[in-house]
């Protein structure tokens, strides 16, 4: 998880930090978490993928895909 992503974010990063996220996300859906620290921990992931996308004007359906 990127620590602080800002209104100055550099989308130069963009494909790395996405791959990065995705796969943590992926990896801790995986274990199928229910306690609410790591629901907290997979909304901000979430958030942060969504933010990157919108910020860098980056197609939501070819990051899932």
């Amino acid at each position: 998880m990127l620590e602080n992503i800002e209104s100055n974010y550099n989308c130069a990063n963009a494909s790395k930090d996405l791959h990065d996220l995705k796969q943590e996300l992926t990896d801790l859906q995986a274990k199928d978490p229910k306690d609410q620290a790591s629901q907290e921990h997979i909304n901000r992931l979430e958030n942060q993928i969504s933010f990157i996308l919108n910020k860098c004007d980056i197609n939501h359906r070819s990051v899932y895909e």
